[in-house]
């Protein structure tokens, strides 16, 4: 018997389509690696939205701070695979020239 759509509840998990043990396995592990890369790449842009309003503030320390916070943290990104090197080395240079653009404070 089908629950309700919106129930709540053990009923309301979808079960894995996969019907062989690995394939069950592998979707397991595929859920709890999709959940780590969303934080990782959530953590990932918030310091580069730090960055960019520190930019868009026009205060060059602050924004010096936040582009040297963001730093491990995109090349933590590219080391897990959560982001492609060359993405993450676009990115970063392309923050360093807007802050370097920038009037020294």
């Amino acid at each position: 018997m089908a629950t309700a759509p919106g129930a709540g509840g053990a009923a309301a998990k979808k079960k894995p389509s996969a019907r062989h043990p690995s394939a069950i396995k592998r979707t397991r592990r595929n859920l709890r690696r999709t959940a780590i890369n969303k934080s990782r790449m959530s953590r990932l842009k918030t310091s580069l939205v730090k960055v960019e309003q520190a930019i868009a503030a026009g205060d060059r320390a602050k924004a010096m701070d936040a582009f040297k916070a963001a730093q491990p943290e995109i090349h933590r990104g590219v080391l897990k695979g959560a982001m492609h090197k060359n993405a993450a080395a676009r990115k970063l240079s392309r923050l360093n020239a807007r802050i370097k653009a920038m009037a020294p404070a």
